[in-house]
């Protein structure tokens, strides 16, 4: 009787390791949707792990978008259970740096601008200082998610110019899914500010919300389809 139930035991586990892409197929038994993200405590490790090591890159401050692109690269091959060696993220770093200077530079000096003026307006030293204020802040936001979704569309076969192309076509396609990448740019900035070291966290929350988005939009298409 128990080595029956231990060999029940030992099946019931063998199913659980299937589903999660972790182990061996079972018969009857078909991986889960990104297998990679079945172990929750995994996965948070795996955010605050990229996170770090994104944040390393981003210390550059132009170097931004390939540390944003890289961090979720890793994160797609890591949900789907494929090779996630941290050497991979390196490849992709020494592969799009250079190339990304195309995005970094503009970026951080758009972010410049606006941040100028939502601090001027805040002074009172500029008439009409509430509503520049307020475009300003709509302006980081939307290039945050213009960043974000160029990160996430970025391969170092596409390039960083095609990426961009496709920011104005991802938005219309999933304008939900935006506000969600909005959302996580909003929490990443959130906690930056109240405490800078959780600019770890926030960014690969941030990367993480860049690869789920997409899967939620293909789970809704196969439900309507």
């Amino acid at each position: 009787m128990s080595v029956i139930s231990g060999e029940r035991r030992a099946h019931r586990a063998a199913k659980r390791e299937a589903r999660s892409g972790a182990g061996p197929t079972v018969a009857g038994v078909e991986p889960g949707v990104n297998p990679g993200a079945t172990a929750k405590f995994g996965l948070f490790g795996e955010v605050l792990t990229i996170g770090l090591m994104m944040t390393i890159v981003a210390l550059g401050v132009i170097t931004l978008p390939i540390a944003l692109a890289a961090g979720i690269r890793h994160l797609r091959r890591f949900v789907a259970a494929e090779d996630s060696r941290a050497g991979l993220f390196w490849d992709d770093v020494r592969a799009g740096t250079l190339p990304s200077l195309i995005v970094g530079v503009p970026a951080v000096l758009i972010a410049t601008v606006l941040t100028i003026d939502v601090v001027l307006a805040g002074s009172g030293v500029l008439p009409g200082g509430e509503a520049i204020a307020v475009i300003g802040w709509a302006g980081l936001l939307a290039l945050a998610v213009a960043v974000l979704l160029s990160a996430g569309a970025w391969s170092p076969t596409l390039g960083w110019k095609d990426a961009v192309r496709a920011v104005p076509g991802a938005i219309r396609a999933d304008a939900a899914g935006a506000a969600y990448i909005a959302a996580a740019a909003v929490f990443t900035g959130v906690v930056t500010w109240a405490l800078a070291p959780l600019f770890i966290a926030g960014i690969g929350c941030a990367a993480l919300a860049v690869v789920a988005v997409p899967a939620r939009r293909r789970r809704r298409e196969n439900r309507e389809g």
